[in-house]
């Protein structure tokens, strides 16, 4: 079995929902690292304390960690026991944001304390320029890792094919909506 479990891909391709649900289903703590970046009201800390922070979390015996944050990347590729890349399509993120910004706006979101979901054309922008500009530093990173720790889902239905498979709870996907 797993014990530290990385969840790597673009916004709103189900990272944290994908970690929450592994983590009932293997006990292992979840860790959400947009909860470590941010502090109430989407205040970014320091990046050098963050990745101190995102560092020594990744020395634990046991963790599924959901984010990219490249600084620390490598690193936690090299503890994990999986590594999970959420390969989506630009269209697929872009969806996936606005699903959660349409079911959570004016809510604050679970795995990060203190935000409320929000959108403005930046993070838009950003999520449409994901797979041009942030995607090659994931597949670079990958490229020298073990293919038997990783799997890559280019589609929601492979994944939640798998998801049943791994847990064997069929009802495993019920609280994703």
């Amino acid at each position: 079995m797993y014990n530290r479990i990385s969840i790597v891909g673009g916004s709103g391709s189900g990272k944290s929902t994908l970690a929450n649900i592994l983590s009932k289903e293997l006990n292992l703590p979840a860790i959400h690292l947009d909860a470590i970046n941010y502090e109430p009201n989407w205040v970014e800390i320091d990046k050098a304390k963050r990745d101190k922070i995102i560092s020594d979390k990744s020395n634990d015996e046991k963790w599924i960690i959901d984010g990219n944050y490249n600084k620390t990347l490598k690193e936690r590729f090299d503890k994990a026991d999986l590594i999970i890349w959420l390969d989506y399509s630009t269209f697929m993120h872009l969806k996936g944001i606005f699903k959660r910004y349409f079911k959570m706006r004016n809510s604050e979101r679970p795995e990060i304390p203190g935000c409320r979901e929000r959108m403005d054309f930046k993070f838009i922008k950003y999520v449409a320029t994901y797979n041009k500009k942030k995607r090659p530093i994931i597949e670079n990173y990958l490229k020298d890792v073990s293919k038997d720790k990783l799997l890559v889902f280019k589609k929601q239905k492979d994944l939640n094919k798998w998801l049943k498979e791994f847990t064997g709870n069929k009802n495993v996907l019920e609280n994703l909506e």
